[in-house]
């Protein structure tokens, strides 16, 4: 009975482990034609603390192709979350935004950045603390650069504020993708993810700020 049952099992389980490997194989070609044809379109990259609660405001965006959570601004190569969280690194905690400048433009990207950030916070942002998590636009070009400029300068005269806009303008540097279990955090850890958010403080004072209007 064992030797009929080995004859039956074994091929079924190879045949089930051969549909797998296929399906890995093409999810991964699906996967690396997404980036190639994301390619085309313009990217822009912000920081602005936590960035789990930094993709859902550029998602909802017509335009908005992908938001990627990822590492910038620090001199390590391939950083690793608990690299970067450490404050070691000099990288900060940023999204890269893919968009079709033809839907969206950069002005309204930056529009969303200033709104779901505390851009006087010079120490972070919110409960999380370090440069890890300071406040950034990475420009990937100069008209990028002076539209960033030119934002942070209304912000700072609107009378918003209080206290200085402290939020960095640099040049965009290599951009390293965070761990997968990182991107599209609050879709996929839907429940942990509005745990973190409530008691992170960033809704209160943005809604203190800016009115009832974020997550």
């Amino acid at each position: 009975m064992d030797r009929l049952l080995k004859s039956v099992l074994v091929p079924i389980l190879l045949a089930i482990l051969s549909i797998q490997a296929f399906s890995a194989e093409t999810h991964t070609r699906k996967d690396s034609q997404a980036v190639t044809h994301e390619s085309s379109n313009a990217r822009a990259t912000f920081a602005g603390g936590c960035f789990w609660c930094m993709e859902p405001p550029f998602d909802k965006l017509k335009g908005v192709k992908a938001t990627i959570s990822g590492y910038m601004g620090g001199s390590s190569k391939d950083p690793t979350y608990q690299e970067v969280s450490s404050g070691t690194t000099g990288h900060a905690e940023v999204v890269q935004v893919v968009y079709d400048p033809a839907l969206v433009s950069y002005q309204q990207l930056l529009d969303i950045f200033w709104t779901n950030i505390n851009p006087t916070d010079d120490g972070g942002q919110f409960v999380d603390r370090g440069t890890q998590y300071r406040s950034a636009i990475f420009y990937h070009n100069e008209e990028q650069k002076q539209l960033a400029e030119i934002s942070r300068t209304e912000l700072a005269a609107s009378g918003r504020f209080t206290t200085p806009i402290v939020t960095e303008i640099v040049a965009a540097g290599t951009f390293y993708p965070a761990e997968e279990y990182h991107q599209d955090y609050y879709l996929n850890s839907p429940v942990r993810y509005k745990f973190y958010r409530y008691n992170s403080g960033r809704d209160q004072f943005l809604n203190k700020v800016w009115g009832e209007k974020n997550d």
